[in-house]
């Protein structure tokens, strides 16, 4: 990171914030956050998995309220996608397994179109290097960007810090299930399925929640096994 850079980024955030998103990316770059199990909000939550740094504290039962800057410099909140159900995916450029994930998020985005779906890809890193990155592998979801304001929105989730993590809502906003670590397929066709499910009233939020942190312990153990 240049003087320059540094200087700017003190001048928009302040010394506070910006030691606090500096440390946080130096931290991240160059490693892989632990992944844990799906949490999902309200009293079916699930825990993590033991021996992870990232244990929630306390996730919401709504979407919360924190506002960031589009691709465009345009102020948004969540609210802007109110009454349809949302793919939240907080991320980084230079977070491998967040860059892994775009091209699942660009397809989900499509093939849920029918039932509402919009991702929204939250941005915790520098505004110059997200609008280049996104440019470069055609991110055509929506984008919020922040530095230490991301990292702020992270926290309004309940959630230390650690990327990346997925927030699915239904179309009132409630929080179905929170994924931490790298999203995988599988466990998008199911989560999406509850929330589907959850939208037409086809199944209570709290049993979707428990259906989903079940689901999501048995496709993790099935990958570890594969794994050894």
């Amino acid at each position: 990171m240049t003087p320059q850079r540094f200087l700017a980024l003190i001048a928009v955030t302040g010394i506070a914030a910006a030691t606090g998103f500096l440390a946080y990316r130096a931290l991240g770059e160059g490693r892989a956050p632990a992944a844990v199990s799906a949490i999902a909000a309200g009293p079916a939550a699930a825990a993590a998995d033991a021996g992870t740094p990232s244990a929630p504290r306390s996730i919401p039962t709504t979407l919360p309220a924190f506002t960031l800057q589009d691709r465009e410099g345009v102020p948004r909140t969540l609210a802007h996608w109110s009454g349809r159900p949302l793919l939240v995916n907080f991320w980084a450029t230079w977070c491998a397994p967040c860059r892994r994930e775009i091209p699942l998020l660009m397809r989900l985005r499509k093939e849920h179109a029918a039932d509402g779906l919009e991702v929204v890809g939250i941005a915790v890193d520098f505004r110059e290097d997200v609008l280049k990155y996104a440019a470069g592998m055609g991110i055509d979801y929506p984008l919020l960007i922040g530095e230490q304001d991301g990292l702020d929105a992270a926290a309004a989730f309940g959630l230390d810090p650690v990327l990346p993590f997925s927030v699915f809502a239904d179309r009132e906003g409630r929080i179905v299930a929170v994924r931490v670590g790298e999203l995988h397929a599988d466990e998008a066709a199911f989560i999406l399925a509850r929330v589907r499910d959850v939208d037409a009233k086809r199944l209570a939020l709290h049993i979707a929640q428990q259906q989903i942190a079940d689901k999501l312990r048995e496709l993790a153990a099935s990958r570890a096994v594969k794994a050894v």
